[in-house]
């Protein structure tokens, strides 16, 4: 999968070191750079981006003035000198906010997020609704049937799964990958780097925490829009 993107920011040195990081994942694409965000808007009424890497303070238009002021469904991850403007970027829906000066470890971490989101995207879009009502989970040295309509959640516990159905748990040691490719997308979405839910099973949902039997499951920023889309809020 290879996401296109642009980048922002008035300062050519922070904009040259985008450049850099960028060329060295295999992934992104980078389509276009801009030292200014009036010029970036124009070009985003003809042409769209997966990703844009978006400086805020700039002159003539900040980054969240920007933000404010563009129609684009791309990912954004901020690149700033100036930690304040955190929380009204996350008010905005951005995917990560990275704090220069950052290191390249940090940018891959933040395109990772990026990188997650449309992987999920992805797999909710493709993936064909399964007419099967159970799956086998490999326990120790035997495949127990599980049947689709019992499972509750799934958590992710170090080095293997606990499935929790209405009447027992199940311990595997099969992947979160492979489990979750086998379960029905449209009844089922990982939340959490650790957990995935059964949306029929879903009790309420408050503060970003999903209650589930007695069980309180946290969203995580990676995964949140996708899991809305689901449920249609």
């Amino acid at each position: 999968m290879q996401i296109s993107c642009i980048a922002i920011d008035d300062e050519p040195l922070a904009l040259s070191k985008l450049e850099g990081f960028i060329s060295k994942v295999p992934d992104l694409k980078l389509i276009r750079t801009f030292d200014n965000a009036i010029e970036a808007i124009g070009w985003l009424k003809e042409n769209n981006s997966d990703l844009i890497f978006l400086d805020i303070r700039m002159e003539q238009l900040t980054g969240i003035q920007f933000l404010e002021a563009t129609g684009s469904n791309a990912r954004i991850i901020l690149t700033t000198a100036y930690d304040q403007y955190a929380i009204k970027g996350f008010e905005l829906n951005v995917t990560d906010y990275l704090l220069k000066p950052f290191s390249f470890q940090r940018f891959v971490q933040a395109v990772n997020k990026v990188m997650e989101y449309f992987s999920q995207k992805n797999d909710t879009s493709q993936s064909s609704k399964k007419t099967d009502g159970y799956i086998f989970i490999k326990t120790e040295y035997r495949f127990e049937r599980v049947d689709i309509d019992d499972i509750l959640y799934i958590e992710g516990m170090k080095d293997y799964l606990r499935i929790i159905c209405k009447s027992r748990k199940i311990m595997t040691l099969q992947s979160f990958r492979k489990v979750e490719e086998s379960l029905p997308a449209n009844k089922f979405c990982r939340v959490h780097k650790s957990f995935i839910v059964a949306l029929d099973k879903i009790k309420s949902i408050e503060r970003g925490v999903i209650l589930i039997a007695d069980q309180r499951i946290p969203i995580s920023n990676t995964y949140k829009e996708i899991f809305f889309s689901k449920i249609k809020l």
